[in-house]
Parts: structure tokens; sequence; C-alpha cells
């Protein structure tokens, strides 16, 4: 049974999460600040839907991308040239993110997410849990430093993109989303190519899928994923808002 947060308790140990539904931790608790980085700081992310108590997860096992390990194929790396996508970083927070929470228009691939079955993160599926609630909260991290949006833009519009969470040298991948072929993928290539520069060891990218697994994730025992962490999160913090100066 997960346990019940009260405001000033703290996470219960990571290994304690259910089996089933996989990765419960935890249930109540706030979307303050301090939480969140607390939360994330042990490899431990918020999903629920609306009208629901806040959720805590730390399924097991963890899909991660490794920023150099990131795999791009013939068509995408000719989209990338050719595509005429302008990637910008941290211009456009909010915005991305109601853009992961819209339903989807015809053509539109929105992606993101957490464990429970009608949601994948960076998958196929839409990001109904994004609320205005959850939208505030990471706005607040946005502010902070700790929050980031890379963008693909194309003659002035947001066509597609991402938003995440960075501590130290980890970064945690929330939610993705397409309104042109490849639109998040080319700001995911963009973001993988920056972070290797930066020496982060990992993208976070909480849930098994194939779409991230043709990109180059791949699944990681809890342990491994969180003495990982543990390593990565203790590294100088490049506070944001961040500006890009890796090759495209």
């Amino acid at each position: 049974m997960s346990e019940r947060l009260q405001n000033a308790t703290n996470f219960p140990p990571v290994e304690t999460a259910l089996r089933e539904p996989n990765g419960l931790l935890a249930m109540g608790g706030d979307l303050s600040l301090e939480r969140l980085l607390d939360a994330y700081r042990h490899g431990i992310f918020p999903w629920f839907n609306p009208g629901e108590p806040i959720l805590w997860w730390s399924p097991d096992p963890r899909m991660v991308l490794v920023p150099g390990e990131i795999r791009v194929t013939r068509s995408l790396a000719k989209r990338i040239r050719n595509g005429g996508f302008e990637v910008r970083v941290d211009t456009a927070f909010a915005d991305v993110m109601r853009a992961c929470a819209a339903p989807r228009l015809p053509g539109e691939r929105v992606s993101g997410g957490a464990p429970p079955a009608e949601t994948e993160p960076c998958g196929e599926a839409g990001g109904t849990w994004i609320s205005p609630g959850m939208i505030a909260a990471y706005t607040r991290l946005f502010d902070a430093g700790y929050a980031h949006s890379v963008e693909s833009w194309r003659d002035g519009r947001l066509v597609g993109g991402l938003y995440g969470v960075a501590i130290g040298r980890m970064f945690y991948g929330e939610s993705m989303f397409s309104r042109e072929a490849d639109a998040s993928k080319v700001a995911l290539v963009r973001l993988a190519r920056q972070l290797q520069q930066w020496d982060f060891g990992l993208i976070d990218c909480q849930m098994e899928t194939a779409h991230l697994a043709s990109l180059g994730a791949r699944t990681v025992p809890r342990t491994a994923f969180t003495a990982r962490l543990a390593e990565l999160v203790n590294l100088p913090h490049r506070l944001g808002p961040w500006t890009f100066n890796a090759p495209d």
C-alpha cells in the first residue's frame, strides 16, 4: 500500500514502491517547489489525473537515455539538416506545457508522462495529467531555474518540443509534443547534444516505450538508476534560463 504524505513529511524509500501499479510510492502532499525538488533528487515524480490525490511514482525498471547514445537515423538527420526547424530553449516554457496538455489535433502527436495505462512517457498518448495546477507548479520550477523547455519553431510558430527538470547534471524528461512530423525528435536530439557537451550523465525517460527505445533509450534497474542519480544531482547545477551552444 502506498504511503499517504502529510505536508511536512518526507518521501518513503523508493524500494517500498508498489509492484502493481508499477512504481506507485505515495499519495498526497503538495506540488511546492521544495517538495518537487526533493522528489526529483530521489528519482520520484508526480502523476495524477485531475480530481485525484497527488500520486508519486518511482517505477522499476527505469527508462533512461545517455545523451551521447541518442540514435539518429538517416531520415531524422535529414530532417534536422533540411527540415527548416529553428530550435530554441527556454523561450516558451508554459506554451510547451500547454501544448503537451492539449487534446490531439488531426495528425498531431503528444507524448509524455508516467505509469498509468492511458499514458506513456514520450509515447503516443495525450497529456491529460498536465492540469493547470501542474503547469503552475512547473512554471515555478522554471522561474527558479530548474525546469526547461526545448522548442521547435517554424515561421514563428511553435510546432513541437519538450519540457523537463534539471538538477545538477541530471535531466528528467517530462513530456513532448509534435504538430509536425519529427518536430519533437529534432528538439530531443538538440537537447541530447547540448547535455552531452555539458557532461550530463542521463536523461530520465521514466517508463519504457518503443518510441524512446528507437531513439536509443534503454531500461535499467531502479537500484542502478538511483545510484547514478545520487552522483549526478550533486554535481554543480547549471541554473536556467539556458542558452545552447553545442553544434546543431
